[in-house]
């Protein structure tokens, strides 16, 4: 196959890994800031689980706000992420990362007081396009600083520990604040963390740029996001509603505008995307692996912690130390990631950890009805395991799949993969258990209408509502949340089914071989 990669020109900084060198003190300090970045943005994104029932209760946010306010953060960030990732290049990736922690401390304050639900789905946008300029900057970073190919694949580790622990500690980061403060600390906890990333980066962190890159495009920009967020809204409206005029024309607007979108890349001299990475197979089902694995993950926590303290009853705090095995599970896959990547290849280690974290959902979709925690915990065990692996493969495969050349738009690519398919799990396999919970619900007719309305949006507004009703309270409520638990349990089920067909798609089409992945 002839090569279409531009020779270098004249005066342009070589690529850093044409210069291998070792990475000392500092470049693994300047990581442990970059992962603190990446790190604070997972749990930001599952943060709010846990807070679901008190910010319900305080701002009287209905089912479908709730759900807005869950994925409106990934919306946001997903359709910027391209745009921002060639803005880093343009500007430096450093300059940019600065920028964006200033701009998500300032919103996590704004998040952290909103007085409506609209207020705080506003701030969750905000918090979004802040997050979209961090994400491009740090594994390309990441990557320019670690020029040794054994030690960036250690530290593409470390980082990816950051992304999938990160998810798996917002539960209890948000369990912890709020036995003893309100929902709204589970935002102000971000102002000292993003402080000390902000002053690490500023003293650690090298500048980097691309010395020759194109003006930046906005016909690009905005084609990209009105290809991404349309459809997103479409898929979201459609599930909840069925099909109607405002989802078809939504999902039509969206299909024209990346129609456009590709054939505008495909004339410029420098796009905003290569479009031609994904005529390699190995690139192309590395990141739909990682799109169907962050759509089953993400779909089932958003709903898990409410499961904990809802159903099984615990406080904040005891519901997120419950979900604490997960987070353990996901940080120790640093240890072994390296060597069973170079023992089994990627492609098989990512299938691998798939049919694990497959295997975890099983294990919790059979022990949701039952009592005890023993169960659980070794589910969620075997999730945080098969979950933390799967991110550092995903990674390493994307990376393998393209020339060192085009590493930053292949990562860019891959991190909106990852942001949408949050996006569209809490969209979607929300959407299903709502149905499930509704659909398993008793007879309401005997409850006074304001009741019954709460009882039938949601568990936490019904768990509110039916407080102190006495015996036919208590009854209906225990038949809420056993249809509760009966929704998480087919959603598991579905969510460990998806994992199998990556884990196919992972076996069948990523090569094992660095040298196989880049043919």
């Amino acid at each position: 196959m002839t090569s279409t990669t531009p020779s270098r020109p004249a005066g342009a900084t070589p690529d850093a890994a044409d210069r291998p060198v070792r990475a000392g003190a500092r470049q693994w300090a300047a990581l442990g800031a970059l992962t603190l970045a990446v790190t604070l943005l997972a749990v930001d994104g599952t943060v709010l689980a846990l807070a679901i029932p008190a910010l319900t209760a305080d701002l009287g946010a209905t089912s479908t706000e709730v759900l807005w306010i869950g994925d409106a953060y990934s919306f946001a960030l997903a359709g910027l992420l391209i745009s921002m990732g060639t803005l880093a290049d343009r500007i430096g990736r450093k300059r940019l990362l600065l920028i964006g922690v200033a701009g998500f401390g300032s919103a996590s304050l704004v998040a952290a007081f909103a007085p409506t639900a609209g207020w705080l789905i506003a701030a969750r946008i905000l918090l979004g396009v802040a997050g979209a300029t961090l994400m491009p900057s740090t594994l390309s970073i990441v990557r320019n600083v670690f020029t040794d190919a054994a030690q960036r694949t250690r530290a593409i580790a470390v980082w990816s520990a950051g992304a999938s622990g990160g998810a798996a500690l917002g539960p209890l980061v948000g369990g912890t604040l709020l036995e003893h403060y309100w929902w709204g600390s589970v935002f102000v906890i971000n102002l000292p963390i993003m402080l000390v990333v902000l002053i690490s980066v500023a003293l650690l962190v090298p500048e980097s740029r691309n010395p020759t890159a194109a003006p930046f495009d906005l016909v690009s920009a905005v084609l990209s996001v009105a290809a991404i967020v349309p459809l997103v809204w479409a898929v979201k409206h459609t599930a909840k509603t069925g099909v109607d005029p405002a989802g078809l024309l939504a999902a039509v607007l969206s299909v024209g505008a990346a129609l456009v979108f590709v054939r505008r890349q495909r004339t410029l001299r420098t796009p905003l995307v290569d479009v031609t990475l994904f005529a390699r197979p190995a690139f192309t089902g590395t990141i739909l692996v990682s799109l169907i694995t962050i759509f089953a993950f993400s779909g089932l926590l958003f709903f898990f912690s409410q499961y904990l303290q809802l159903v099984r009853g615990h406080p904040p705090l005891q519901a997120g130390l419950r979900e604490l095995p997960a987070t353990l599970a996901s940080i120790a896959v640093v240890v072994v990631a390296v060597r069973l990547i170079a023992r089994l290849g990627v492609g098989r280690a990512l299938a691998a950890a798939l049919l694990v974290a497959a295997a975890g959902l099983g294990v919790l979709a059979m022990v949701e009805g039952a009592a005890g925690y023993t169960g659980l915990a070794v589910g969620l065990v075997l999730v945080g395991l098969g979950i933390g692996m799967a991110f550092t493969a995903s990674t390493d495969a994307v990376l393998g799949a393209v020339p060192r050349e085009r590493a930053g738009a292949a990562s860019a690519i891959s991190e909106m993969s990852y942001e949408l398919g949050v996006a569209l799990g809490i969209a979607l396999l929300g959407t299903l258990h709502i149905a499930l919970y509704r659909a398993g619900l008793p007879d309401l007719s005997g409850l006074p209408g304001p009741a019954r309305e709460a009882v039938a949006d949601s568990l936490a507004a019904g768990t509110r509502a039916l407080a102190g009703t006495g015996e036919q309270g208590t009854r209906i409520l225990d038949a809420a949340r056993d249809a509760f638990a009966h929704g998480m349990r087919i959603t598991s089920v579905i969510a460990a089914v998806l994992l199998l067909v990556a884990a196919l798609i992972a076996w069948k089409v990523i090569p094992s071989d660095r040298r196989g992945a880049r043919e």
